[in-house]
């Protein structure tokens, strides 16, 4: 029961009487002298239509003079509607019990109401006083009982709050002790905490959006529970006490690093303080400075220099020292300022110190198959390194990482082509050529997925993202068709590759229909083989299995056109991609496919500002592509030539080392290294998840504001609370951090973006390996479906 329907409830119990020796009163009369209930009585008046004024006429608000409510109790009055069955209240105010008592020194305006209180009642306490806001929730005795402090601050804070006081659940109220804050809290919306955090984001528009008496409590709350006048110290002087989040200052802290991204302007206002000290020793880990953007600045400033100098020392000690900065700055990435941008290098740092020890060791000795299984164990981190860096960056910052990059990675990409290249031109290509490779087998019910320029660390990152869900994956590592470029090997991948073949004097590398010499340029033929074979053609929005055939093709995820379209900006696309590909083979595995076996042409390679470009005198080729080229029948050159993979009769040339026969390109591909011929093929099955075994249960969904509160019965020991737009997709969360759940089995988490309030959603539980064990749909900030 709410607060107003238990006042509702008492109010009208003053009507009630005994029939045998009482007769009904003609009225209820409800004096307050001080008008403490006045500002309220609007709202009353919406939930007692018997409910009118002692005032001026105004019918419409139910209030007139005293001649007019006589008239209203004798029922004389056209105007009004008294409802049937209900005795008729009259609130005057400005006069107490008392006055109507005194008949002979009675106010004049009152004097038609005297004789009221013989023929109705009036409702007073039992002491017969007036009813105060404090005695209607202190008394026990037609009041609430409960427990308020009786100083006059509680007093002046319960009168501004009485408005949102009638809308209390009362069961809420018992057993807590009202105060001041309580009060003060109450009508600035319950959230001091919040209101604060607002206040410095929105400055003079927060003051202005509320009345006097919300920014007075507001200003009381400030006073009591954070020890600052917003009044009186100003905006500054409370960001300064911010930043610093000492004492009661630490869970405002808290609260802001939360959820940084509401409050924008909040750096802005604590970089107009001066920090703890003009000549401060700024350390790395001491938390008293980690509220400051100045102290994050200065490191990002100094860490920036520091890479830049990296440039000017031979790789191995560039290596060594990117190790020691790793260090030096790792823990500014869990800081709000990483959080907010304003860290990138420090964010960089965290992959540029994987690519230190990932590039000490060359692979520049051994067999090929020395080279296979180093890169394959480890060499692939590299890679996977150099693209994680990069989209930690902006272009203010892109020239800083990308010297570090070509001061470490270049030469050991390099020394690693070319011994590659080296071995081959001695031993052979160990991807063999189209008569040496046999056609794989492929079971029924399965569906062959092809990503174009799925690199070796791309398919890592896609087998991470696939177990995470509970998916089985199979790798098998296979060397790519050469040269290395789709026209070649997309074919090579294909269940159709035994019909296909290369024509003599063939300068596109595009193989052709073995059968009618046809081109397969276009796709056209590429596709009639396949279907001629039975093999059913899955477009980018079906999942197929619909027309009893065993098996299908389908393609998705260009990351080659990426690359060539951004360059180095793949790398700020590329889970965004790969995540489009993981939705995609969990379709296919929930609508029946058996496994879906995912396929690629070729890898790349990527360097930011370009890989080194040599010269190919274009009158000595057909074609010449960025790695690759078409010599001329006659031509004599210097450089290597190797067998096409679809026709060995046919030569062409590719660049050395990680050279291009064209300049400024970041993204290439064609030729012959690690990065480009090595890839993964995957094969994923649905398996057997251990979370299926997990029995949990949603008990308990409740939002406050963003803030998404559950309660959970079963085994939730270690799991995780995270909720999504997609369940199944782990980009898709909304939330500021997955959080863990308690030991009770509840727990919290915050939804950064407040215009996703109303939007559907899906609170899901994760064990530790990130996999789905229970979910339960919502409405952000509305509770549950």
């Amino acid at each position: 029961m709410r607060v107003i329907e238990h006042f509702i409830k008492e109010i009208r119990q003053a009507a009630v009487y005994n029939s045998d020796v009482q007769v009904a009163p003609a009225c209820i009369l409800w004096t307050d002298s001080d008008r403490q209930w006045e500002a309220v009585i609007p709202q009353l008046q919406n939930e007692l239509p018997e409910l009118f004024v002692l005032g001026d006429y105004d019918p419409e608000k139910r209030m007139g003079p005293a001649i007019w409510l006589r008239c209203v109790v004798a029922g004389k009055v056209d105007d009004v509607d008294l409802p049937s069955g209900r005795t008729p209240i009259f609130y005057i105010p400005g006069f107490s019990r008392q006055d109507l008592r005194a008949v002979e020194s009675c106010p004049d305006q009152l004097k038609p109401l005297v004789s009221l209180q013989y023929l109705g009642v009036i409702w007073s306490q039992v002491n017969a006083k007036d009813w105060t806001i404090l005695a209607f929730l202190k008394s026990d005795q037609g009041g609430l009982g409960l427990d308020v402090a009786l100083d006059n601050d509680t007093k002046n804070a319960m009168q501004m709050a009485l408005y949102p006081m009638l809308d209390e659940e009362i069961k809420h109220l018992k057993g807590k002790r009202l105060d001041k804050d309580y009060f003060n809290t109450l009508l600035t919306g319950g959230d001091p905490v919040r209101d604060l955090l607002q206040w410095f984001d929105h400055g003079d528009t927060f003051r202005a959006e509320r009345g006097d008496n919300e920014w007075k409590a507001f200003v009381e709350v400030c006073k009591s529970q954070f020890a600052f006048n917003p009044e009186k110290d100003g905006i500054l002087v409370g960001a300064a006490k911010l930043a610093y989040h000492e004492g009661p200052w630490n869970p405002v802290w808290d609260r802001y690093l939360e959820a940084p991204n509401r409050y924008p302007n909040i750096p802005a206002q604590i970089r107009k303080c001066n920090p703890p000290n003009e000549r401060i020793d700024w350390h790395i880990g001491e938390g008293k400075f980690d509220g400051w953007p100045q102290w994050n600045e200065n490191h990002e400033g100094k860490l920036r220099a520091d890479l830049i100098a990296l440039e000017s020392l031979p790789p191995h000690e560039a290596r060594k020292k990117l190790v020691e900065l790793e260090k030096k700055h790792k823990s500014r990435r869990i800081m709000v300022w990483a959080e907010l941008g304003e860290a990138p290098l420090a964010l960089a740092m965290e992959h540029l110190s994987v690519l230190a020890p990932s590039t000490t060791t060359a692979l520049a000795a051994g067999t090929i198959d020395d080279l296979m299984a180093g890169y394959t164990n480890a060499g692939w981190r590299a890679d996977d390194a150099v693209m994680k860096a990069l989209a930690c960056v902006e272009k203010e910052d892109f020239d800083v990482v990308k010297k570090v990059i070509q001061s470490v990675y270049t030469p050991w990409a390099e020394e690693s082509a070319r011994y590659l290249q080296k071995l081959v031109e001695k031993s052979g290509y160990p991807g063999g050529n189209a008569s040496s490779c046999k056609p794989p087998h492929y079971k029924d019910g399965e569906c062959v997925l092809f990503v174009d320029g799925l690199r070796f660390d791309a398919a890592k990152r896609l087998v991470e993202m696939l177990t995470s869900q509970g998916y089985k994956v199979d790798e098998k590592t296979a060397w790519a068709a050469l040269p290395s470029v789709t026209a070649t090997g997309k074919p090579a991948v294909t269940p159709v590759r035994d019909k296909i073949t290369g024509e003599d004097a063939n300068t596109d590398f595009e193989p052709c229909v073995a059968e009618t010499g046809q081109s397969l340029k276009g796709g056209y033929h590429l596709t009639k083989l396949l279907t001629d074979a039975r093999w059913e053609i899955l477009k980018s929005s079906s999942n197929g299995n619909e027309n009893g055939k065993a098996h299908a093709w389908c393609e998705f995820g260009n990351i080659d056109h990426e690359g060539h379209e951004r360059g180095w900006n793949l790398s700020k696309h590329i889970e965004s991609i790969l995540s489009e590909i993981q939705d995609r083979v969990i379709r296919l595995l929930e609508n029946g496919w058996k496994n879906v076996r995912i396929v690629t042409d070729h890898g790349w390679l990527l360097l930011p500002g370009g890989l080194p470009k040599i010269d190919l005198p274009s009158v000595l080729v057909d074609s010449k592509w960025s790695r690759c080229a078409s010599i001329k029948p006659g031509a004599t050159t210097d450089e290597r030539l190797y067998p096409w993979y679809w026709n060995t009769n046919q030569h062409f040339a590719l660049a050395d080392g990680i050279s291009c026969f064209r300049n400024g390109l970041e993204y290439t591909h064609g030729g012959l290294s690690l990065q480009e011929c090595l890839t993964l093929e995957l094969n994923v099955s649905s398996g057997i998840s251990k979370a299926s075994a997990v029995s949990v249960e949603f008990t308990d969904v409740v939002w406050k504001g963003l803030r998404c509160y559950v309660t959970l019965d079963g085994e939730f020991s270690e799991l995780l609370l995270d909720i999504r737009t997609q369940p199944g997709n782990s980009s898709s969360s909304v939330v500021v951090s997955i959080k863990p759940l308690k030991d009770n089995g509840t727990g919290s988490v915050v939804v950064e973006n407040d215009g996703l309030e109303g939007s559907d959603a899906t609170i899901v539980l994760l064990n530790s390996n990130g996999e789905l064990v229970a979910q339960n749909d919502t409405v952000i900030g509305g509770g549950t479906e």
